[in-house]
């Protein structure tokens, strides 16, 4: 199967903003936009019938419209539609198996009625198999970044234990294929040890940042060797892992963070700092699957 990128849509702003985003994405990897909309009462096949008989009118009419929207603004990106008869979860899961990543929208922890966000879209950010993007309904055009703009680089949160390889492989192709920086972010709370009346005791700080700034530039080598072109700085930041990443990524065009894959049995979840990103997070957050 072709590479593509998949966005869900089900009417709302932010899923508009996510097709947006999806299609300017696709075209910086060279790849294919597919519009999903899936609804169980969906016909199975698309019928020529007249709209007053036809109940896949309405779905229709929104990826159509959607559709000549991007194939305006991206004259050169293919752009097909995916109708599909079943729950919206499940399709946007078997999606993800076939897809670079699956874009959706989001609205953080705000209130909307919208049945891809919320109910949908945390169950597929915890479960899917590939990246997830997850984009704002008030992100606006140029808040992608470009090179010289002010909202130009790609933002990777990193622990410094376990497999990181396919969290930084997503952060350096996007940063990549966008030509903008990467800035990789690890935070680590103050032990009670180290807490003196005065704040952090400065032997203890620059004992650590020192020891993480030594392991930040192992991890990256590699990277860095992979990536010529790509421009990277680390930040290490002695305060709430999640509230460091999460204030780092202010005004990045993109915040990536990992979730870790599940075994068979256990129920998916997010760890703290990519549930801080999702819902808190201002700039579109991908969250990639990692072992």
């Amino acid at each position: 199967m072709q590479p593509v990128v998949t966005v869900g849509l089900d009417g709302s702003a932010a899923s508009l903003a996510a097709a947006r985003w999806a299609a300017d994405e696709a075209e910086w990897r060279k790849l294919s936009l597919r519009l999903l909309h899936a609804w169980p009462t969906l016909a199975p096949e698309p019928a020529c019938l007249p709209p007053e008989v036809d109940q896949n009118y309405w779905a229709k009419l929104l990826v159509e419209a959607v559709q000549a929207e991007l194939r305006t603004r991206h004259p050169h990106l293919a752009v097909g539609i995916d109708l599909v008869a079943d729950d919206a979860q499940h399709a946007l899961l078997q999606a993800a198996s076939e897809s670079e990543m699956v874009v959706l929208g989001s609205v953080g922890l705000q209130s909307v009625e919208s049945y891809f966000l919320g109910d949908v879209s945390m169950p597929v950010v915890a479960r899917a198999q590939r990246p997830v993007v997850l984009v704002r309904a008030e992100l606006r055009d140029g808040d992608q970044g470009r090179s010289g703009t002010a909202a130009s680089r790609v933002v990777v949160a990193l622990k410094l234990h376990g497999s990181s390889d396919d969290l930084l492989d997503f952060a350096f192709h996007t940063a990549a294929a966008r030509d903008v920086p990467v800035l990789v972010v690890h935070g680590r709370s103050v032990p009670l040890r180290a807490r003196t009346p005065w704040g952090v005791d400065h032997g203890f700080s620059e004992e650590t940042a020192r020891d993480v700034h030594e392991q930040l530039s192992k991890a990256l080598h590699p990277w860095r060797e992979k990536y010529p072109r790509v421009e990277v700085a680390d930040s290490f930041r002695l305060q709430n892992p999640a509230e460091a990443v999460v204030e780092a990524a202010e005004g990045a065009s993109l915040l990536v963070v990992g979730r870790h894959r599940r075994r068979a049995g256990l129920a998916p979840h997010l760890g703290p700092v990519a549930q801080a990103a999702v819902h808190h997070g201002r700039c579109p957050v991908a969250v990639v699957p990692h072992d």
